[in-house]
């Protein structure tokens, strides 16, 4: 109706000009993002006495005629320049500015065109429709939403926040790997711990700034102990580790339990610590320093969470340290028995050299002296040449003077 009383507003009036008024080019479209400015331009040749209306076709709804505004849209206004760019301004544009745009000249018959304004918006989620964190069993499903609004409307997809595939299994037993998925709903079905950890939702519709939306997934299963050895066996004086590796979700309270003396608690004897190495699994250790022989026996490491508790068992047993052997002899007797590694004659191989090193040490069990005379002091198991050989007629010799040694040593006779 306001449009028809425009046309008879501009049929009354009277151009009085030869010429009859033309648009000189056309409406451009505008593509405007929300809060923005727009701004459409008509341009008109030889107006004359006419006049220049704006209205908005999809509602029919007077903009403005001339130099008058005539909607109560407060973000609306007029411009022109010499009568040939006649201007409509809209300020803060907002979703329902969206339509067609139509500048008339009131001739008769009238003359018009249309510029359409599109108003995009970035996306946003929909906090109502887009789920918060997840908590499932393992074997479980768990169902992820995740919906935008925006226009051009969103498209959303997923990923995992630690850059890992995501899993799909299809109803038919078929289990596919992405590195995303497409689609608003997400399913993980029969999810188990490694799926477990952050999923990117990231929606996306050409106008910036994509949004994404961290969620949470936490997969809940009952603790499970893994131990690398649970036999442990070393010397006396030596320090021992004992390791366990924990799975656990939620986290487990975890600890080490020596029979019969109860918990171990951190001290100078016992270096307790724990590592994460996931969202799901830790490794236990316990140093025990300095190893005595009330030390040997069996630990437990144990975890406990609020769907179970489960234990495992570590023995510590003692093994023989390292024996060496010592034999005084001088750098004259020292030459003499080992010669030089330049000579190489009567040579046998690395295996009986060894077999027969052991046997000595076996066999000779004294103790190197204690009263300063160690630089004339030679290791039993350094008799060797370069090559790793012990010469057989110097072998002998070596070990005569070894068991004279002992015999003098003792205060015996021969």
């Amino acid at each position: 109706m306001l449009s028809s009383i425009f046309l008879a507003i501009i049929v009354t009036i009277d151009p009085g000009s030869a010429f009859q008024p033309e648009f000189s080019e056309p409406i451009d479209n505008l593509t405007v993002p929300v809060a923005r400015d727009a701004t459409f331009r008509c341009f008109v040749h030889h107006l004359g006495g006419y006049r220049v209306g704006w209205v908005k076709a999809d509602t029919k709804a007077i903009q403005a005629i001339h130099d008058h505004v005539i909607t109560h849209n407060p973000r609306i206004s007029v411009s022109h320049n010499d009568h040939s760019t006649w201007n409509l301004h809209i300020r803060n544009v907002q979703e329902e500015d969206r339509g067609q745009y139509m500048c008339q000249i009131n001739t008769d018959p009238m003359k018009s065109q249309l510029g359409h304004l599109d108003v995009v918006v970035p996306p946003d989620f929909i906090n109502e429709e887009t789920s918060g964190d997840v908590d499932v069993p393992e074997g479980g499903t768990a169902k992820l939403t995740c919906r935008a609004k925006g226009h051009p409307e969103p498209h959303v997809q997923w990923r995992r926040e630690n850059g890992e595939d995501v899993i799909i299994r299809e109803p038919s037993g078929q289990r596919t790997k992405v590195s995303s998925y497409q689609g608003d709903i997400l399913r993980l079905v029969k999810i188990t711990r490694s799926e477990m950890g952050a999923y990117m939702c990231i929606a996306s519709n050409g106008i910036p700034p994509a949004i994404s939306k961290r969620i949470m997934v936490t997969v809940n299963f009952h603790p499970v102990i893994q131990v690398p050895n649970q036999l442990v066996g070393a010397p006396l004086g030596t320090d021992v580790t004992l390791e366990c590796y924990v799975e656990a979700s939620p986290k487990s309270i975890n600890y080490w339990v020596r029979d019969p003396d109860g918990m171990v608690i951190p001290s100078p004897k016992y270096d307790v610590q724990v590592v994460t190495k996931s969202l799901f699994e830790v490794k236990m250790t316990v140093i025990v320093r300095n190893l005595h022989k009330e030390d040997v026996g069996t630990y437990r490491c144990i975890a406990k969470n609020s769907l179970g508790e489960v234990e495992s068992n570590i023995r510590i047993y003692e093994i023989p340290g390292p024996t060496r052997l010592y034999a005084p002899l001088d750098e004259e007797d020292y030459n003499e028995q080992f010669g030089s590694a330049e000579n190489d004659e009567d040579v046998v191989s690395n295996s009986v050299s060894s077999d027969r090193a052991n046997r000595i040490v076996i066999i000779n069990t004294g103790s190197p002296p204690r009263d300063g005379g160690h630089q004339n002091h030679v290791p039993v198991d350094s008799v060797s040449n370069g090559d790793g050989c012990f010469r057989i007629k110097k072998l002998h010799k070596f070990m005569f003077s070894l068991v004279l040694w002992q015999v003098v040593r003792l205060g015996g006779s021969w």
